[in-house]
């Protein structure tokens, strides 16, 4: 039975409560209370504090039920843990006494469980780290695998499942022994034929992998499939590589001896190549020495045996090759584009190949030049007339410029000619349209009938003409803005005039710069003008001099600014 404590002891209780009630009657008396309302105010006195005992009651109850639960929750954790651990030896009893006894006996069994139990959860982890990593490592994904710690199951924490993951740890262990065996196998190979075949080893090994030629912040070789697939084939490429260049050399070696033979070749110019000539007879794994097979090496064999096969056919490729300069002469005489270079390298190689007759190919060169004759007989007509419009558009040129000088009237040497030459450029440019006209008239015929355009340097000829056409209407819709705007700069000059009378003396340069003489005007006009005619310019200039003298710098040679200048 729960003892009261003394504050609380029935006795005093009792006492207190009898003060208060004795207080309450003197009370109630005074105010003069009714006997019914002394009666309902002791009732509910009465049940208040029932209510208080009720709620301790409740309370105490509660507090029992959570002390039961954490017991039961312990229990259970224990039990659980015990599973997962495999512990099946471990037994357990929560003991006798009161809950709260019960709880601190209880709970130091827990907390070393659970320290075991962390203990055991690092072992899986640190594991699993290790078999996740090595997987990865063969996979190929690098780090993107082993950026989280992998997840341990809490539920299987036994002796037996932790062994078997250390079983297959220390099998994956083994199996990145034996990768990286393999792949510093295939680097060894792989500098092995680079040494032979005189190739950058560190170029090709970092290619497939940068972790194998320098493994930064402590990572190890590549070991993944994707890397040993790529040794393996690059090994594969070398020794088949290797084994090409031998076989050429070989090849090469054997040409060379039989032109020597055939040339008498001295000893002394064939000791030079005395390396090449003794891998004749090698195997492919007999040839180890340091750049044997680089191709330098078979670049100079090529290059010798090449030298000596000119020396064999050179007195055979003398008319075969005079023939084709003549092909070349005419097709350039006709602006018609041949790859030279192509034509002659294809009949080197067939008199070197000595699978072709001399005097076949020789006919068969002079088909060429008459077919080349012919067909430079048909395009004659064309180029003539392309000729004319060339030097028509020279001439057309040259008189734009002539007409942009602005002392071209001067009195000097040549001026007469320049004069001459000018007169019967306008007559040979009014006649442009005519000849482009009658020149694209022809070509269209000529390509209907040849089903081919017509090619001029590469070229299409009516292409060049249709661009001509445009650029030159360009030109002469510029001639125009230009002789409006001078028309209009005139207009205004003589208005100025008009309106204020003549106008003071200025010095040239002023003058030239605000009504626009010659000098000024040449500037304003864009370049590119061509056909203005003489008729023209004379009238132009005529209206000009209505409102600047002739004479006007000789009448301003009195003026001090002038002759301080």
């Amino acid at each position: 039975m729960t003892t009261l404590p003394p504050s609380l002891s029935p006795s005093r209780s009792q006492t207190t409560c009898a003060s208060l009630l004795q207080e309450l009657q003197i009370i109630w008396d005074e105010i003069g209370e009714s006997d019914g309302e002394r009666d309902k105010m002791l009732l509910e006195l009465e049940q208040e504090c029932l209510n208080i005992y009720r709620r301790k009651v409740e309370m105490t109850r509660k507090c029992k039920a959570d002390l039961q639960n954490s017991l039961a929750q312990f229990e259970s954790e224990i039990a659980k843990i015990v599973s997962s651990l495999g512990e099946h030896s471990f037994s357990f009893s929560r003991g006798k006494g009161t809950l709260k006894q019960q709880i601190s006996y209880i709970r130091p069994v827990l907390e070393e469980l659970r320290s075991k139990t962390k203990q055991r959860v690092k072992e899986f982890t640190e594991t699993q780290s290790q078999i996740v990593k090595i997987c990865a490592e063969i996979a190929g994904n690098g780090q993107s695998m082993m950026s989280s710690d992998p997840q341990v199951d809490e539920r299987d924490l036994t002796v037996k499942k932790l062994g078997e993951l250390k079983s297959h740890l220390q099998e994956l262990q083994n199996e990145k022994i034996i990768r990286l065996q393999k792949v510093d196998s295939h680097i060894s190979m792989i500098h092995e034929l680079s040494v032979v075949m005189s190739f950058d080893f560190l170029e090709t090994v970092s290619g497939i992998h940068s972790s194998l030629i320098d493994p930064a912040n402590g990572q190890s070789k590549s070991i993944s499939n994707d890397t040993l697939a790529k040794l393996t084939g690059v090994v594969n490429s070398l020794q088949q590589e290797k084994q090409k260049r031998l076989q050429k050399l070989q090849c090469l070696g054997s040409t060379l001896i039989e032109l020597w033979d055939l040339l008498d070749t001295p000893p002394d110019e064939r000791k030079r190549f005395e390396h090449v000539s003794s891998l004749i007879s090698s195997s492919v794994d007999e040839v180890l020495r340091q750049g044997s097979l680089g191709l330098d090496i078979i670049e100079q064999i090529e290059l010798q045996v090449q030298s000596l096969n000119v020396l064999k056919a050179s007195k055979m490729k003398e008319l075969v090759l005079k023939r084709q300069n003549e092909l070349e002469e005419i097709y350039r005489g006709v602006h018609i584009d041949v790859n030279s270079d192509a034509a002659r390298q294809i009949l080197i190689n067939l008199i070197e190949s000595d699978n072709v007759d001399l005097s076949n190919l020789l006919s068969s060169m002079d088909d060429q030049i008459a077919k080349a004759k012919q067909e430079a007989l048909s395009r004659k007509d064309i180029l003539d007339k392309v000729d004319k419009w060339k030097h028509a558009s020279e001439e057309e040129k040259w008189l734009d410029d002539y007409e942009k000088d602005e002392n071209r009237y001067s009195a000097g040497r040549g001026v007469h000619k320049n004069l001459k030459r000018a007169e019967k450029a306008r007559i040979l440019v009014s006649k442009l349209p005519s000849i482009v006209e009658h020149l694209t008239a022809k070509l269209k015929a000529w390509e209907l009938e040849k089903g081919i355009p017509f090619l001029y340097d590469k070229a299409s000829l009516l292409d060049m003409l249709e661009e001509y056409t445009v650029l030159r209407q360009a030109r002469e819709d510029e001639k125009r803005r230009s002789r409006e705007q001078k028309r209009l700069q005139e207009q205004f000059a003589a208005e100025q005039e008009a309106l204020f009378g003549s106008r003071p003396k200025k010095p040239l340069a002023q003058t030239n710069a605000m009504v626009g003489t010659p000098t000024s005007r040449r500037v304003s006009t864009p370049s590119g003008k061509h056909g203005v005619s003489n008729l023209k310019e004379r009238r132009e200039t005529g209206r000009v001099n209505n409102v600047i003298p002739v004479n006007f710098v000789a009448l301003t040679k009195d003026d001090p600014m002038s002759r301080g200048n």
